[in-house]
């Protein structure tokens, strides 16, 4: 143990700046939406919606609890490893750059999850975990600007859009230009390419709003009545009784078809 502590504190500051990214990437790379989904028996997030494995896709299978845990743990996979560099870096030279570098990490493996075929979501809220632990009032004060085209629009893509622009300006009005400024700029960079079809269908009028409920979200969609709704003209006519052919017979008709007399 005291060897390992020696040989812990005899590490190059390059070297621990590795390691604290490389151990970002493997954090964020854990999909929570997925996990999340699987725990709770609901369907993979990304075979319904937009396909997106995060926290507004999974509200859309309807089930609030399983959004908000996805929403906070995805969260908290941006916040601690940056936390962890701005607490405990100080002895070994690691600050708010180094900071900023590991956060571009944990956003890195959420949108490219090394556990998951590098399939993953788009990283909005790791990216706000990033900005909290970088500084609590830059990460506020970025939310707020998601909160508040959220509440207007009903957009979270759009929200998510216009928070990745401000953040970084936010940085540089509110605490000048650095080297974190660089990372998040980057991160918001990848934020917006990350958009790139909810930009698309936000100009075609087509985006889903946020807690518009998907189709196929819940498991045994297929028997729902949506789903007979649905049905195409195949369906329609296996589905209908068959016609009769000739002439239909009344119940008042005579053994010829013709009426019968009434006495």
């Amino acid at each position: 143990m005291l060897v390992a502590a020696g040989t812990f504190t005899q590490m190059t500051t390059p070297t621990l700046t590795i390691a604290a990214v490389v151990l970002a990437y493997l954090i964020g790379s854990l999909s929570f939406a997925v996990i999340v989904s699987r725990v709770m028996g609901l369907t993979d997030p990304r075979s319904y919606g937009s396909g997106n494995p995060g926290a507004t896709n999974v509200l859309r299978s309807g089930n609030k609890a399983a959004a908000a845990l996805t929403l906070l743990l995805d969260l908290l996979k941006g916040l601690i490893p940056v936390l962890a560099v701005m607490l405990l870096g100080e002895p070994w030279n690691l600050r708010e750059n180094t900071a900023a570098l590991v956060g571009l990490a944990a956003f890195a493996g959420h949108v490219w999850p090394v556990f998951f075929k590098f399939k993953g979501g788009k990283g909005v809220a790791t990216a706000a975990g990033v900005l909290l632990g970088l500084n609590w009032a830059l990460g506020l004060a970025t939310l707020g600007v998601w909160i508040v085209v959220v509440y207007f629009t009903r957009y979270s893509s759009l929200a998510a859009l216009l928070a990745a622009v401000a953040a970084p300006a936010l940085h540089i009005v509110g605490w000048g230009a650095s080297g974190a400024t660089l990372s998040i700029v980057v991160m918001s960079a990848l934020l917006v390419w990350r958009h790139s079809a909810n930009i698309g269908k936000l100009l075609a009028g087509t985006e889903s709003k946020l807690g518009q409920k998907a189709g196929g979200a819940a498991k045994g969609a297929s028997s729902s009545p949506s789903a007979h709704a649905e049905a195409g003209p195949t369906d329609v006519a296996r589905q209908a009784p068959p016609r009769r052919h000739g002439p239909a017979t009344s119940p008042n008709a005579g053994p010829k078809g013709g009426r019968r007399r009434r006495h």
